[in-house]
């Protein structure tokens, strides 16, 4: 596409959608319904323009069309096909561009299903919508154009970031993308409820599945970074608390908070205001959470463009929070509950406690990633705040979470009596306390690991006991047997179930994350032919082998893993040269267990001597963070399908109605 279409089509682009905030803000307004429509033709506009430049630039990143500075900078000839279409959120123009593609999918998605609902609130859901496109689209028409020309092409280009060239960071970003501008979905609702004084539970309800899907591609984002950088990176871990990990972590935080206390609004008309703060800061934290990745303002192994677009993005984020607060304050009146909290002991006292710890966590991570930054604008020194201070204070608080997993889903509303908090807490209070004995006993004395394995022992129990209740009474009640009543329980109850299938994957989640705390770390020099034993494994070096393409040049070392005297498998170790970006990486080696990791790296080989330098880690449990993580997404999918009940309450509804409308002709 040539520079000048595409510049035309992104003017048009923002042109449409300055027209379709404004057509739906003043048609919502005035009810104006003929400015409605002419707003949501306006949307549609906008998300055929913005798909247009998409388009424009994959042609051009597929044509090695290096007249353009965004091709040049991030494709080359030799870069596989894979990669140059993904190379598209690779750079800062191609990212805004893409941010602002997914938002115009969600808003179609928006409009298309409630095109004949919510007739008071949808002009005013449209135009937040639309005026947070105008941003995106502004910025990239005005300050990082994906059409910009050079003033000499080159021969070829400089090629993706070796980083990047690795399958789970080629999704990730999308994926991730799809959290954050998802949440402007449930933003945009709450805040077309205050302005349009619809604010029954209602908006609540809808809102709840906009909620999921985007908390649910956040975290499966988080987790695909955190497995790019166990196996790129080359440093044993998989989270380090960068600033750009933080990014995203923090608006899933104040998202799950949401997802908390909207269930207490639906049941109990209450936590208006918290869920109306929430929801507005979720969505801010979500465009800050782009803000630190594609500014340059904070340095990360994860944020691959620095650029003078941070002041911009920063004004636009203050913009955001003061407006919304703004309008949340002017209607204040109408977040006022008629019910309050009946007790300290109930489900709805135990969710908002939940919701202050969360904010909290998020506070904590916030002050943390921020602080350099500030220090450095201040005094003029940047003082760097690290793992270890982000594990000292966050711990508590996640220990304090994973308590609350088990606890506040089994409280009763209003009050919880003694009696029932016995019936329902003694046995799982007991296999925690015989958990933290056996772990004492075993020779486990660190105090957070001992306490966070009671914890997951706790609230596994929990979780087990609730399935094993419903079930029971299913089968007195319907006459089924054990496995046949499990099943039915859950059809008949997704959500609930669903979401104890999510925390029961956060259980997993912590208990892998707490084997980090026996990590074994070995640096060591082996020659061919030579062995070392670690731990319960044996590794034999016997040799290299080189390898090269057009594209990069492959050394990998040869180990042969051996357990109690037994080949297991021949680990490749590597480091990659790639020519074009004259960049080297490292391609670690993994050797999984269910009990822990095999972690090998390639540091040298040196051709002289016969030998090569390797550092090892053995990495207990933390295959269970990643299966955590896929449990955490099917227990989300579950929660997110429709009930039994639902569904029949649906269909005879529209049985009533057609009824009705039979009777009435």
């Amino acid at each position: 596409m040539s520079a000048d279409l595409g510049h035309l089509i992104l003017v048009l682009a923002l042109v449409s959608a300055v027209y379709a905030t404004f057509a739906s803000l003043y048609g919502g307004y005035t009810k104006n319904s003929a400015m409605v429509y002419s707003g949501q033709r306006a949307v549609i506009a906008v998300f055929i323009f913005v798909t247009l430049a998409v388009v424009g630039v994959e042609i051009n990143l597929l044509k090695n069309d290096f007249n353009f500075h965004y091709v040049a900078s991030y494709s080359s000839i030799a870069l596989p096909l894979f990669y140059k279409l993904t190379t598209i959120w690779a750079g800062q123009a191609g990212s805004l561009l893409f941010w602002a593609w997914i938002l115009t999918i969600y808003s179609m998605l928006v409009l298309y299903f409630y095109r004949k609902d919510y007739n008071h609130e949808m002009p005013y859901v449209m135009g937040i919508l639309m005026s947070v496109i105008i941003f995106f689209a502004a910025m990239v028409v005005f300050a990082a154009n994906p059409f910009e020309l050079l003033a000499h092409a080159p021969a070829d280009g400089r090629g993706l970031n070796p980083l990047l060239q690795h399958p789970a960071m080629a999704i990730h970003p999308p994926i991730l993308y799809l959290g954050y501008v998802g949440f402007a979905v449930p933003f945009a609702f709450g805040l077309g409820a205050l302005m349009s004084h619809r604010l029954d539970n209602r908006w609540v309800k809808t809102v709840r599945r906009w909620t999921v899907v985007p908390w649910l591609f956040l975290i499966i984002g988080i987790m695909l970074g955190g497995k790019w950088a166990y196996e790129e990176l080359g440093w044993g871990g998989y989270w380090a608390w960068d600033p750009v990990e933080n990014a995203a972590f923090m608006p899933w935080l104040t998202g799950t908070a949401f997802l908390h206390s909207i269930m207490i609004q639906e049941k109990k008309d209450i936590l208006k205001v918290w869920n109306m703060v929430l929801i507005i800061l979720t969505f801010t934290l979500s465009i800050f959470g782009t803000f630190l990745t594609r500014s340059g303002v904070v340095s990360s192994v994860h944020s691959f463009t620095a650029s003078s677009i941070g002041p911009l993005f920063f004004a636009y984020v203050c913009l955001v929070l003061i407006v919304s607060l703004g309008i949340m304050f002017f209607n204040f009146d109408q977040l006022k509950s008629k019910t309050r909290i009946e007790s300290l002991v109930s489900r709805e006292s135990s969710f908002l406690i939940n919701n202050v710890i969360f904010v909290g966590l998020c506070f904590a991570v916030f002050w943390g990633t921020v602080f350099p930054v500030i220090s450095e604008a201040v005094r003029g020194i940047k003082i760097s705040v690290g793992p270890p201070w982000f594990n000292t204070v966050n711990t508590p608080i996640f220990l304090a979470l994973l308590l609350l997993t088990g606890v506040g889903p089994l409280i009763a509303w209003r009050k919880s009596s003694t009696h029932y908090l016995k019936r329902i807490f003694l046995k799982p209070t007991i296999i925690g306390i015989v958990t933290a004995v056996v772990l004492v006993a075993f020779g486990i004395t660190k105090p957070y690991a001992v306490i966070s394995f009671s914890l997951c022992a706790f609230v596994t129990a929990t979780i087990i006991a609730e399935f094993h209740r419903g079930a029971r009474a299913r089968m007195k009640s319907n006459s089924e047997g054990y496995f046949l009543a499990m099943l039915h329980l859950l059809q008949r109850n997704k959500r609930r179930y669903g979401g104890y299938v999510v925390h029961f994957a956060v259980v997993l989640i912590f208990f892998g994350i707490t084997g980090s705390a026996f990590d074994t770390d070995i640096k060591l020099n082996l020659k061919q032919g030579e062995s070392r034993e670690i731990g319960r494994f044996e590794i034999v070096y016997t040799g290299f082998e080189s390898s090269r393409d057009d594209h990069n040049e492959v050394l990998a070392a040869n180990v042969v893993l051996k357990v109690d005297g037994k080949n297991i498998t021949t680990l490749h170790p590597s480091r990659h040269y790639y020519f074009v970006s004259e960049q080297p990486t490292t391609e670690v080696s993994v050797y999984y267990t269910f009990m822990e990791d095999f972690y090998i790296v390639l540091n040298n080989v040196d051709h002289e001597a016969n030998s090569a330098s390797f550092e090892v880690w053995v990495k207990p449990l933390v295959i269970w963070v990643w299966i955590g993580g896929l449990i955490l997404t099917i227990g989300t999918l579950i929660a997110l399908l429709p009930n039994t009940k639902e569904t029949e309450l649906r269909s005879v509804r529209k049985k009533q109605a057609a009824e009705e409308e039979l009777v009435a002709s």
